[in-house]
């Protein structure tokens, strides 16, 4: 049963409990990681080895528990020293064809939302000012499987646009939306799909409309959940470009271990998600809260058959191409659970659009890895490529 100890004082039980085994559990990781060959992956250090079990650890607390603290959200900017907040406007005159279909399905509307900017380093740019002659702009979507996480500066995914602003001379800033956030019984039903994908078509129309950005200039970039997000949001300005007031697809995008495939067809006892359980500290298992929260009224059926859900679903329902896609550069941990279902969207991708599309695979990488900065080499290795790529 999901979240079964979310009530107190079973919550504050159950986790003085789980922290408190930690007094046993990371002595223990330690000695059976002291033999190479007893390490999720041999080139791994203890070091690491001992971070990806806690990590695994900690996020599956969660799923036991709810949320164990109250995250920036899409109701209100959350203020701090440093932080670039504004709100974004709706665009619902930018909703048109199979999106307001979904839309009305799904009895979701488009709000006002919170954005983020953030600078480089010693650059002077006033918030939300016009760009310069030629200036690219990163406009991040944050990962969270679609249920947590947040676009604010304090968030750990944003340790990826900052290493991306850090190691890319031609780009001095990013932008991230406060997209919200999906929730389904025991919790308030709220936010299932499209409603991501309406805030994320506001926030590039505020890009675009507002600020003043050309689209060839825009960098979409999303991890896990946010890749998924980035996918959806170029296919649908790609299939709908020429909509009045609709602006033109992006100049590239960059997928990040994007979750790909929703539905099962990429499980089973020889699939990533299930052979690189050990190496990663996502379990699939755990994600049918999540699926159930973003998939609302559409159904698991949508999990199969949709591509704006699932690109890489290996159903033959299924129904996709991708022509028209800008230049994109995806990134795979080659020991996530994620790892199968990113290849078929590789392949699918560089069937329409051959050398447009650039894979790069840290080896022994997990998922996500951009967001910890410990995750290195792989975590610089990887930023001087997109550096080199941008």
């Amino acid at each position: 049963m999901s979240h079964r100890y979310r009530h107190q004082p079973l919550k504050g039980i159950y986790l003085t409990v789980q922290f408190l085994s930690t007094l046993v559990r990371i002595p223990l990781w330690v000695l059976l990681a002291i033999p190479r060959s007893w390490r999720p992956r041999e080139s791994w250090s203890i070091k690491r080895t001992i971070l990806v079990k806690f990590v695994r650890f900690f996020m599956g607390l969660p799923e036991r528990v709810g949320p164990l603290r109250i995250l920036p959200n899409h109701k209100a900017i959350t203020h701090g020293r440093g932080v670039n907040g504004l709100w974004v406007d709706p665009v619902p005159n930018l909703i048109t064809g199979k999106l307001e279909t979904w839309t009305n399905a799904a009895s979701v509307i488009p709000v006002r939302i919170p954005g983020y900017w953030t600078h480089k380093k010693g650059s002077t740019f006033a918030v939300g000012a016009a760009p310069a002659p030629g200036e690219k702009v990163l406009y991040h979507l944050h990962g969270g499987a679609y249920i947590r996480l947040s676009a604010h500066p304090s968030d750990v995914t944003a340790n990826i646009a900052n290493g991306i602003l850090q190691h890319t001379n031609t780009i001095h800033r990013s932008f991230a939306i406060e997209y919200r956030l999906s929730s389904s019984k025991p919790f308030e039903v709220d936010a299932p799909f499209p409603a991501a994908l309406l805030d994320a078509l506001a926030g590039y129309n505020y890009l675009v409309n507002v600020v003043g950005f050309a689209p060839a200039d825009i960098v979409v970039a999303g991890d896990s959940a946010g890749g998924n997000l980035t996918h959806a949001l170029t296919r649908y300005l790609v299939e709908y470009q020429g909509h009045p007031g609709l602006p033109a697809p992006p100049g590239s995008i960059i997928l990040l271990s994007p979750w790909s495939d929703l539905g099962v067809s990429h499980e089973g006892p020889m699939a990533s998600s299930h052979k690189f359980i050990d190496s990663d500290y996502i379990n699939p298992s755990g994600a049918n809260y999540a699926k159930d929260s973003f998939l609302g009224p559409l159904g698991s059926g949508a999990a199969v058959r949709n591509p704006y859900i699932s690109p890489a679903s290996l159903d033959p329902s299924l129904v996709i191409d991708f022509k028209g896609f800008p230049r994109t550069f995806i990134v795979a941990g080659g020991a996530e659970v994620l790892y199968d279902q990113i290849i078929t969207l590789r392949d699918r991708m560089v069937k329409d659009l051959g050398d447009q599309v650039t894979y790069f695979e840290a080896k022994d990488a997990i998922h996500d890895y951009l967001v910890f900065q410990w995750h290195d080499p792989e975590r610089t290795e990887t930023l001087k490529a997109i550096a080199k790529w941008v």
